[in-house]
């Protein structure tokens, strides 16, 4: 069952939670995570003996996320988001390319550890960059991804933000550097 569990259930008042649990096999431990989707959540290890015990934690942890009513979302009930920059040139520079991965890389750590989902590819088309990310929550995703691009100093005055749901094409502006109505990829 190697790879990583990521599942989310609603609460009594609505609020989405979620949990997810891996195997760090460099410490071998099983860990886990868990929280308020959009908030940074709380981490948990433990030590496993041996690749079998991971797996048994693993397992575990499956069971006791499916008894508390917790389940994974398909990704047709996710949605899109996209980070996009605007680039100077159409294919993009060694510069944008290095943007690319800071940018991801940030992304990454950023969205998993509130629950926001993945960061799922990057391209270069039209002279801009696009991050797509599939996500639990629109909002809560377009807000962290602000956060997390200005924090890291990441070009934030060139940064758009479109959202779509799963099987669309068209795609809703939700965040500009500058006054604009339309979201293209």
């Amino acid at each position: 069952m190697s790879g990583i569990i990521r599942v989310y259930k609603r609460d009594e008042e609505g609020t989405l939670q979620f949990r997810e649990a891996w195997i760090d096999e460099e410490f071998n431990e099983f860990v886990m995570n868990h929280g308020v989707v959009g908030h940074q959540s709380a981490t948990e290890e433990t030590d496993a003996a041996d690749a079998e015990a991971a797996e048994r934690l693993m397992d575990a942890f499956a069971v006791q996320c499916a008894e508390d009513g917790y389940a994974e979302i398909p990704e047709g009930e996710q949605f899109w988001v996209v980070a996009q920059y605007a680039l100077k040139t159409k294919d993009g520079t060694s510069r944008d390319r290095y943007l690319e991965e800071k940018a991801k890389d940030a992304l990454i750590s950023h969205l998993a550890w509130r629950g926001l989902g993945i960061v799922d590819r990057s391209e270069f088309s039209d002279a801009k960059l696009n991050i797509f990310i599939l996500t639990p929550d629109v909002n809560k995703a377009v807000n962290a991804i602000k956060v997390c691009i200005r924090g890291e100093d990441l070009d934030f005055t060139k940064l758009s933000i479109g959202a779509a749901a799963f099987g669309e094409t068209s795609f809703k502006l939700k965040h500009s550097p500058k006054p604009a109505n339309s979201f293209t990829l």
